[in-house]
């Protein structure tokens, strides 16, 4: 079927086609647990996906954890190379500034930590140290 004459697709397709997860089966595992939601709401594998509906797409692990928020474009049932899958949305500026600054403050954080692991005379000092106090 041609992408223009969609009118609908499912959500696990659409995510899968638009590359957001690998397989349809993760796509399907995230929107189960409640990681994909629709307009703020949580929604069902099933839910048919339109042109103009807003999704909040939560991927990562804990610690870096990222969130999108995206409006729907185009419709597709087929996974197609990236720069086709960048045009089926459009992630919103917020969605954008957003996850730029929480990248930034991870880099900030992986400068707080030294370059290289402390010697065995370092630790004998750090150990001393805290012992005096």
């Amino acid at each position: 079927m041609n992408p223009s004459e969609l009118t609908k697709v499912r959500a696990d397709k659409w995510l899968w086609a638009a590359r957001f997860f690998r397989t349809r089966s993760l796509a399907k595992e995230a929107i189960e647990s409640g990681k994909v939601q629709i307009n703020n709401a949580k929604i069902k594998v099933s839910r048919e996906l339109q042109i103009g509906d807003t999704l909040t797409i939560r991927q990562g692990h804990a610690t870096r954890l990222e969130e999108k928020t995206i409006i729907i474009k185009q419709l597709s049932e087929n996974r197609g190379n990236a720069t086709i899958a960048a045009t089926l949305y459009e992630e919103t500026e917020e969605s954008r500034v957003r996850r730029e600054f929480m990248a930034q403050q991870r880099k900030l954080d992986n400068l707080a930590r030294p370059d290289t692991r402390p010697s065995k005379k370092d630790r004998r000092e750090l150990q001393k140290l805290k012992n005096n106090f």
